[in-house]
């Protein structure tokens, strides 16, 4: 008997867990359990009874430490000292970490939504507990862990902002947030690998290998809630990042990933009118 009977109610549970490890470790072993389990383990809805008293307060579940800060005020340090590479890490182990959380709420918020989109964002969740787990052990090696450095809350801000509305959460958190990394992935491991740290060169590898994919799953289903609305992609991206504040995209982009990702020609004809391409690693 599986150890999660519904798995919606069990992406709810896990995204309430506060220690980091512990819910990277609940959520690979709940996305195995997944991959596995009939359509009907997916609920189509949850019921009141399947909410935790407090959840509202619980959601996000995350440890007292990172301390939330503005971004800006989130350290840069080079990455030639060993405390350089561990702050640079740590900020990405918080990315990961906000990443595990959001793919867990697409799977238990949106109600309504066919089989395949909780599938989907139930892999990236497992996905992205790997990521951050690869991330804690060379923490771990450079005498630092999660919650060491203060880090931003940017991520989870644009989930709030977007709980209600499924079509504006696919826009504005994978294929506009997350999808940053896909730009940004390449000129930290070049640093890294300068730097001399081929193992977190290597982990930069590893997670933008799997970000392609997962920013793919966010343009096949914002595409698919778009279809549903009978609205335009193209111009209501627009449209939503003005209602939502979302922030407005910069280059250098990494097209080649992009195009991976499932961005279509015009997208990346749009953002070639304003930035050059991410300079290759060599």
């Amino acid at each position: 008997m599986s150890t999660f009977p519904c798995i919606r109610r069990a992406a709810l549970a896990a995204l309430c867990q506060t220690n980091p490890a512990e819910k990277a470790r609940t959520v690979r072993a709940l996305a195995a359990d997944g991959a596995t389990r009939p359509d009907a383990a997916f609920a189509p809805a949850l019921r009141p009874a399947d909410f935790p008293a407090d959840w509202r307060a619980a959601v996000p579940g995350r440890p007292a430490q990172p301390e939330l800060v503005s971004a800006r005020f989130v350290p840069r340090r080079a990455v030639v000292s060993r405390e350089g590479r561990a702050a640079l890490l740590h900020a990405l182990a918080h990315i990961e970490f906000n990443a595990i959380n959001l793919a867990l709420d697409a799977v238990w918020r949106f109600d309504g939504m066919p089989v395949p989109f909780y599938r989907d964002w139930l892999k990236v969740a497992g996905e992205e507990a790997y990521h951050f787990s690869l991330l804690a052990e060379h923490l771990a090696r450079l005498d630092a862990a999660y919650g060491d450095f203060p880090a931003h809350n940017g991520l989870w801000e644009m989930a709030e902002k977007t709980r209600d509305d499924v079509l504006a959460r696919m826009a504005l958190v994978p294929r506009t947030l997350e999808a940053r990394g896909l730009d940004a992935s390449p000129p930290i491991r070049a640093r890294l690998a300068q730097a001399g740290d081929m193992e977190a060169a290597s982990i930069l590898d590893v997670i933008l290998r799997d970000e392609v994919g997962h920013v793919a799953i966010g343009n096949r289903w914002y595409r698919w809630c778009c279809a549903r609305a009978g609205v335009d992609p193209l111009a209501t991206y627009d449209v939503l990042v003005e209602r939502y504040d979302a922030p407005r995209l910069r280059g250098p982009f990494n097209f080649e990933a992009r195009a991976a990702a499932g961005f279509d020609a015009a997208e990346l004809a749009q953002l070639r009118a304003t930035a050059p391409d991410v300079p290759s690693r060599g």
